[in-house]
């Protein structure tokens, strides 16, 4: 997968008169090797424990290009900080998301993509993909005091 990402990542950026760096490279594989939700900051974090050196800028910027590359996208788990995950290739991925813990968990739905389906058709549109986040309370959550 990841020779297709880095041609599809490549030309988005020479559309953009911008270079295919070493550390936009490192990066994206990163990510690739993740291939689950994350948040920038843990992504440097483990980056830099892994020997790479990326500046917190380079990687801020890279996470936007990727994003309109449709590489990956962002999904917002709570309000203290933006999550970001790999979209591109992958089935659409959905979440429960606590509110008060934060913890989340991925789930698919056929009859969600049937909906999704449905609606696009109504209005004359292709569907391509989806987002879907539930927020509610967890068993945890409800045993917290607030």
């Amino acid at each position: 997968m990841t020779a297709p990402l880095c041609a599809i990542f490549r030309k988005h950026l020479k559309s953009r008169n911008l270079k295919y760096t070493p550390e936009r490279a490192d990066i994206l594989n990163a990510i690739i090797e993740r291939d689950d939700v994350f948040e920038v900051e843990e992504l440097l974090m483990e980056m830099r424990a892994g020997g790479y050196r990326v500046s917190k800028a380079t990687l801020y910027r890279t996470i936007k290009l990727l994003q309109e590359a449709g590489i990956i996208n962002q999904a917002l788990f709570d309000a203290r900080q933006s999550h970001y995950q790999l979209i591109y290739g992958k089935a659409p991925r959905d979440y429960l998301v606590c509110i008060k813990t934060g913890r989340h968990i991925e789930f698919s739905s056929d009859d969600l993509v049937a909906l999704r389906d449905q609606l696009c058709r109504k209005h004359g549109w292709d569907p391509v993909g989806h987002r879907f986040l539930v927020y509610a309370i967890s068993p945890e959550g409800r045993d917290q005091a607030d």
